[in-house]
């Protein structure tokens, strides 16, 4: 018999899994009402009001599995869970639908000007017909900033309604693309063809403010911009520059940099429509989170595997310590490949050599994955769904075995092969000094694969390497640490520099426009 503690109130209809099981015994209470039995409990299932702490867990030591009924995780240490082996599980698709019907109604609502409209009528008593005038969805051109699954139901639907859709996603295939029968540019150009730009991509570092005062300027005048994803995509001081000036006609937003938003001055605006972070919170969206952590709290609890899991899956202590600095090393070579392959991604293959072959690679490969995928689309990644993740997007994953270590004990290299390149990188664990990487796209390299890091490659020629430390010098930038890598003399080379906190976008821009550079990356690990 397992014990479940649902914490947060939870309607029946989602835990029908778990009340309908013979060896599952259900308390609904919260934390604090039940101190006494929080050690005798194998499960926890919250929502966003109960924080699972690392104190918490401490006092459940029979703690299996935390079930979180939503897409984030805010709410749980899922580091500390993941020390203690604790499976900590979500809902990362239960919105999908309701999130994309939001962002259809907001989009129809912002061109009818229906909520002023509605105020005029109902809260003013005016009949002003003409003053509310709209414009059709037929017809339009629709942009969409990021192709994961919400972005992808939301073009099913702009089709129906007979609009062009283009889209922007740098990790989206051309084959993908031809399939949804949508055309793919780059962020500039959708910015300057569409009427209507929605975005559906993570908060990252590269997307935070990603739709600034200086890309929107090449937006038609008169664009709508809709924001049911996260705040802080759209830069919001930007946002009410432009609608000001009358460059942007409007905005239709669900989520903003701080909530509650009740102060935010776009309020102040008639141009802007808003909802208090609705997009989740249809009936349907909350029975479906409930029933898929429930339903995953069973499986998980009668010995199978679960399919939404945040973390590692559960291993014991000794195979955890062993494996640990394998993880976070494809973790990282997963990350790098990932920032320094921004097109669309057809193989993902590794090779795994010396003591890396003492236990299950599976495990690490999917690691990989996750380190790959996580910055790339609008889903959480994890070891347990990376697979699946690799396949919705028609990527072939490939595992191979071999002799051939380099020289270290253990070597793992990594082949990721896009629309138009080819990526590879090789790094190595070794003991009482950390992972490195000891190979980059051929070149011989030794660097820490940790922090803020420059990945240039350039000309083997003479004062390359001091225009860019004078470049750095000038703009007060200290380089921590150098490498640098080449095949012959005078032909291609590479340095990977690392800092104390992350290139700015100007210094980044003198350096990508230096005579004899290639090309350049920032990573950020």
């Amino acid at each position: 018999m397992y014990r479940v503690l649902v914490a947060d109130a939870i309607k029946p209809e989602g835990l029908t899994p778990l009340l309908q099981a013979s060896n599952i015994e259900l308390v609904q209470k919260t934390v604090d009402e039940c101190t006494e039995e929080l050690q005798l409990m194998d499960a926890i299932l919250v929502r966003s009001a109960t924080k699972v702490t690392e104190d918490l867990m401490e006092k459940m030591p029979n703690l299996k599995i935390i079930a979180r009924a939503g897409v984030g995780v805010d709410n749980i240490d899922v580091p500390a869970a993941t020390k203690r082996g604790i499976v900590v599980v979500n809902a990362p698709d239960g919105n999908t639908i309701s999130t994309a019907e939001h962002t259809f109604a907001m989009m129809a609502a912002l061109m009818r000007h229906i909520p002023q409209a509605y105020a005029s009528l109902k809260v003013q008593k005016e009949w002003k017909r003409n003053a509310f005038s709209g414009t059709e969805l037929n017809g339009k051109t629709l942009g969409i900033v990021g192709m994961g699954r919400i972005g992808s139901e939301i073009a099913k639907r702009a089709k129906a309604f007979g609009m062009s859709v283009l889209v922007f996603d740098p990790f989206l295939t051309s084959e993908r693309a031809k399939k949804m029968n949508v055309t793919a540019l780059s962020l500039d150009d959708l910015i300057e063809k569409a009427d209507i730009i929605t975005v559906h991509t993570p908060l990252t570092k590269e997307t935070r403010g990603l739709l600034n005062k200086a890309r929107l300027l090449k937006a038609k005048k008169g664009v709508y911009l809709i924001n049911c994803a996260r705040g802080g995509i759209i830069d919001e001081d930007d946002l009410y520059e432009l609608i000001v000036e009358g460059h942007v006609a409007g905005a239709a937003l669900d989520v903003f940099v701080e909530e509650p938003a009740v102060h935010n001055k776009l309020l102040e605006l008639d141009q802007v429509i808003a909802t208090p972070h609705l997009g989740a919170s249809t009936k349907e969206a909350q029975l479906n989170v409930a029933s898929q952590v429930a339903q995953e709290v069973l499986l998980f609890l009668n010995g199978n595997p679960v399919s939404n899991s945040i973390n590692l899956p559960a291993i014991s202590k000794e195979l955890f310590e062993k494996i640990q600095p394998f993880y976070h090393l494809v973790k990282q070579l997963g990350s790098i490949a990932s920032q320094c392959m921004k097109e669309g991604i057809h193989e993902i293959s590794v090779t795994y050599a010396g003591s890396t072959l003492d236990f299950d690679t599976s495990i690490l490969t999917k690691s990989l994955l996750s380190g790959f995928f996580n910055s790339r689309i609008d889903i959480a990644v994890n070891e347990v769904n990376a697979l699946l993740v690799a396949k919705e997007r028609g990527i072939t994953i490939g595992e191979k075995i071999s002799q051939n270590t380099f020289g270290y004990a253990n070597a793992i290299s990594l082949t990721v092969k896009g629309d138009n390149r080819i990526f590879e990188i090789k790094g190595t664990y070794i003991e009482n000094y950390g992972p490195r990487v000891v190979s980059l796209n051929g070149f011989n390299i030794d660097f820490n694969p940790e922090g803020n890091l420059l990945y240039i490659q350039h000309t083997d020629r003479p004062g390359v390497i001091g225009r860019v430390g004078k470049i750095l010098g000038d703009h007060d930038v200290n380089i921590a640490t150098m490498q640098v890598g080449r095949k012959q003399a005078g032909g291609e080379a590479i340095m990977i520099l690392s800092f104390d906190k992350p290139l700015c976008d100007e210094v980044y821009k003198i350096l990508n426009e230096l005579d004899d550079t290639t090309f350049t990356y920032r990573i950020s690990l």
